[in-house]
């Protein structure tokens, strides 16, 4: 799913309509350490942000402050551990207002729905609707699992760039979960280049022997999401998946027009 950020310079318009730029800096550098995987140099963010040294110091001084970064022993910055309450009710805010529509992908796919979040190299579950089939998935709400084994990982990182996905292979592995995993970094490439030309990402037997799941990201995301179906091999057909994956890109547009309404309100 595509990053892009605001520049200093876009974002004194917005200052000047009512918003506060410092405010607006400080998490624009959250987002870039965010994205380039947690910790970071000064002189990178100034490069990436197009600000000056001295306004970047001052404003990783009062978020060190804040508890929301954190300097290393190495003199860089790092996301500080005061994120993690507030990823962890947004992630609880975002299941809830997932959670009627994977309610009606369980209703007319008849198969269990997941909803699931990339959060840093991790996949992590933040709703699940379980079908009515007595089957149980591996799949429950604060799993966290690495993405190159299932759906939602791939149609998360789908529209990675290859250079970012192959540094997050090698910090994470790529361990076999079953004897049907990827397990090297150019046959996860090829399978997410299948991700883009489909529309849809697939986990047969990856994850769990006997389990297909089907995948695809709620597009517009707020955070980058993915909405799943799991179930058995035999229900999770090549026809069904035909009919299942309509569906599931359906309720994914709808899903995204939630979230963009749940967004930033003019006033």
């Amino acid at each position: 799913m595509p990053q892009s950020h605001t520049s200093a310079a876009d974002s004194k318009p917005a200052a000047s309509s009512g918003g506060v730029q410092s405010l607006e800096r400080a998490f624009d550098m959250l987002e870039r350490m965010a994205d380039a995987g947690g910790e970071v140099g000064l002189s990178e963010l100034s490069s990436s942000s197009g600000l000056p040294l001295p306004t970047i110091h001052r404003l990783m001084r009062t978020l060190v402050a804040c508890g929301y970064v954190r300097q290393q022993p190495n003199r860089r910055y790092a996301l500080g551990p005061r994120l993690i309450r507030l990823g962890e009710s947004s992630a609880r805010l975002l299941g809830t207002w997932a959670r009627p529509y994977l309610t009606r992908l369980v209703e007319e796919t008849g198969e269990t729905a997941n909803m699931a979040l990339l959060d840093g190299d991790e996949i992590v579950y933040v709703a699940q609707v379980p079908s009515k089939h007595s089957m149980r998935m591996f799949t429950e709400v604060g799993r966290r699992v690495l993405p190159h084994s299932t759906g939602v990982g791939k149609a998360l990182l789908a529209y990675t760039p290859p250079a970012e996905v192959r540094a997050l292979l090698a910090r994470t592995g790529m361990p076999a979960a079953t004897d049907k995993t990827i397990t090297t970094p150019e046959v996860f490439l090829e399978a997410l280049e299948a991700v883009r030309r489909a529309g849809y990402a697939v986990d047969d037997n990856e994850q769990e022997i006997g389990v297909r799941c089907l995948a695809v990201s709620v597009p517009n995301s707020p955070t980058a999401a993915a909405i799943s179906i799991s179930g058995p091999a035999g229900r999770v057909t090549e026809e069904a998946t035909e009919k299942i994956v309509p569906i599931l890109q359906g309720i994914a547009q709808e899903l995204s027009a939630t979230l963009a309404s749940a967004g930033p309100q003019n006033g």
